[in-house]
């Protein structure tokens, strides 16, 4: 356990240090940068909730999927980015105690979320190609907003022990948070006395909510890969194995950077500077919500032909045939 003076001065406040080898002269531009970031990724995941919510075509399982993906894509910049802005903006970093904490749970929180939904998102696909016969009966929006509405709720649990973990230890030494943000990570390190059963209880959580998930994941795409070889259409395969593959890069990128940022305390050849465990952190924390809508946009035709709609009824123009359109010309 932790072994301390009862007469400790507590902390109560921490400071974001951001990349400890950033100059300082470049302090505004990655202020800008990251700005940038965050209102194209909460703009671009709006207007899928938004084209969601307009167009009763698209309330179909696989784009509630989208929309909860979204959302929690913009939770997660909300709480990850505003703050990181403030210290390169205005040299603004420090957080209450309780204030970190609350962003360590909910950081936590919408990363165990996304794996639960992309779990979600393979059990979809899964049934949708290798049970196609059964994909209407299974997957109803009803059925489908219940296994969100649960992911929502059981993201809580993990995060949750951890935080009230971290309520319950004494910090009463450094207070300088070597990160972007509050985690589990960067917060054991300022913790007085020996935090290792600490770390090695959230590395435990950390790798069950993400590769369980990612273990069934993989399970399910070996058989979708399975069924497409199988198919007798080859424009079919290709269709299928596109929309595939892109969810797979995606879920690449969310997965396989964690474990090394995750592992190097365990692997002293997996040795990361600072800078370099920050970069990749942000990399796979705020690259795959800033390309979701993008993705899922530009490769599903039912959205780009709304959006094709939606241009054409603001230009006057009249579509007739499929690929055909027809100018309305106003008369005076």
């Amino acid at each position: 356990m932790f072994q301390v003076d009862k007469n400790y001065t507590r902390v109560w406040e921490f400071y974001i240090v951001g990349f400890p080898g950033l100059p300082s002269e470049y302090f505004h531009l990655v202020a800008w940068f990251f700005f940038f970031l965050y209102v194209t990724t909460i703009v671009g995941n709006l207007l899928l909730i938004i084209v969601f919510a307009l167009e009763h075509s698209l309330q179909k399982p696989m784009y509630i999927i989208m929309v909860s993906l979204a959302l929690s894509d913009i939770g997660f910049t909300t709480v990850a980015l505003p703050k990181l802005i403030a210290r390169y903006w205005w040299n603004d970093g420090s957080l209450g105690f309780h204030t970190c904490l609350f962003q360590e749970h909910m950081i936590h929180y919408f990363g165990s979320l996304n794996s639960l939904i992309l779990l979600t998102m393979a059990l979809d696909r899964y049934v949708a190609i290798c049970f196609p016969f059964r994909y209407s009966v299974v997957m109803t929006n009803q059925n489908m907003t219940g296994m969100t509405l649960f992911c929502w709720v059981l993201a809580h649990i993990f995060p949750g022990i951890s935080t009230i973990n971290f309520t319950m230890m004494p910090f009463c030494g450094p207070n300088k948070i070597v990160h972007a943000f509050c985690d589990t990570m960067s917060l054991t390190p300022l913790v007085c006395g020996d935090p290792s059963q600490q770390f090695s209880s959230a590395y435990a959580a950390a790798m069950f909510i993400l590769y369980v998930p990612l273990a069934f994941i993989i399970f399910s795409y070996i058989c979708i890969i399975i069924s497409i070889l199988r198919m007798a259409s080859g424009q079919g395969r290709m269709k299928t194995f596109s929309t595939c593959a892109t969810q797979g890069c995606i879920i690449s990128i969310y997965y396989i950077p964690r474990f090394f940022v995750y592992s190097t305390p365990y692997f002293p050849n997996l040795m990361m500077t600072p800078d370099k465990r920050i970069a990749t952190t942000l990399f796979y924390s705020l690259f795959p919500p800033l390309i979701n809508p993008f993705i899922y946009c530009l490769r599903t035709n039912e959205i780009k032909n709304i959006f094709r709609r939606w241009i054409q009824k603001q230009h006057g123009i009249r579509p007739t045939k499929p690929g055909q359109i027809v100018a309305v010309i106003m008369s005076h």
